[in-house]
């Protein structure tokens, strides 16, 4: 594998809530290459949009990076930690050699510019081109990203837009300054299935022309499927399972990932289970809260597989073989 362009490792992020630290995210680590599309999945509230906005430290007030690394290779081939940079030499990082695609692109663009000038403000800004040039490049980036006519859209503000286009919009936005590596929340949440096909095939083909890699954060296993290389399974802030996504989707190793498979819709099978009296299957229960984890195993309570051993202490990321790994000490008989 080449060298990875991102390399986190023990990241640990806590928000201060009524006077405490709460750990959000714990002890992640996670690695991209050049190319690669690595998927975070998990319910809401298992701390993937955290984990995305920890890399640009992009957090809220009440939050920060507390422990661990997040090691960037920049476009020029400088390895640096972005836990540790300063604002000004962040600055320089965001938008330019990592692009980020936010949940919900009407609340991610500014609603009184248009969108030809969101476009165009990195490329002046990290590139040093001239209005005339960056208008031209925001232009040319919205015909790249299937938006047609683009040099009238280039004109319009948000607002004007259907909402697959303002979508394309933030991807274009997202690439204009050619980015080693692409973060995209869950940009497809808000589209309806055609228009997500479309994006993700969008994303693909323009992953396969600028070799850049893709951290994909979405709650939805179909996506992942048809999107990503490796998946990294998340539970109540930790990391759970993690693997080639072939060999996680046909031999999931945690309890979790498995509830997750299962909860899937299939085609016609709702009516099955409707004629056999059956409920569609689920995981019992909710996502703990954060600032009052059960002890040991977070996913415990709502594992039909736990013993008391899985409540004695947190589980390591156990190594299954098949560069693959799981959270559970019961992974084998699973």
């Amino acid at each position: 594998m080449p060298e990875p362009i991102l390399d986190i490792s023990g990241l640990t992020t806590v928000y201060r809530i009524a006077g405490k630290d709460v750990a959000v995210v714990q002890d992640l680590d996670l690695a991209i290459a050049p190319g690669e599309t690595v998927a975070l999945v998990g319910e809401s509230g298992s701390g993937k949009s955290v984990t995305s906005l920890s890399i640009l430290r992009l957090l809220p007030r009440i939050g920060r990076v507390a422990k661990g690394s997040v090691g960037f290779r920049s476009k020029s081939g400088v390895v640096r930690d972005l836990a540790r940079l300063d604002a000004d030499a962040l600055r320089q990082v965001r938008g330019n050699d990592v692009g980020m695609i936010f949940q919900e692109p009407m609340t991610s663009l500014n609603p009184v510019y248009t969108v030809g000038e969101q476009i165009a403000e990195p490329i002046r800004i990290h590139l040093g081109k001239s209005h005339k040039d960056a208008a031209a490049a925001a232009v040319q980036l919205l015909a790249d990203v299937g938006i047609p006519d683009p040099a009238r859209r280039a004109k319009q503000y948000p607002h004007e837009l259907s909402g697959g286009m303002r979508q394309r919009a933030t991807i274009a936005m997202a690439l204009a300054c050619d980015p080693a590596l692409l973060i995209a929340d869950e940009p497809t949440t808000a589209l309806d299935v055609t228009i997500q096909a479309q994006i993700l095939d969008l994303l693909q083909q323009l992953q396969a022309q600028r070799g850049m890699g893709i951290l994909f954060v979405t709650h939805n296993l179909g996506v992942v499927a048809e999107i990503a290389d490796r998946v990294a399974v998340m539970y109540a802030g930790r990391v759970v399972e993690t693997g080639r996504v072939a060999d996680v989707f046909a031999h999931p190793r945690h309890p979790y990932t498995i509830g997750l498979m299962r909860s899937v819709p299939r085609l016609g099978e709702a009516t099955l289970l409707k004629q056999a009296g059956t409920p569609l299957p689920t995981i019992p229960g909710t996502v703990p809260s954060l600032a009052r984890l059960p002890q040991g195993c977070s996913f415990a309570p709502r594992c039909s597989h736990a013993i008391e051993a899985c409540r004695a202490a947190v589980p390591p990321l156990l190594d299954t073989g098949n560069d693959q790994a799981s959270r559970c000490i019961r992974w084998q008989e699973l």
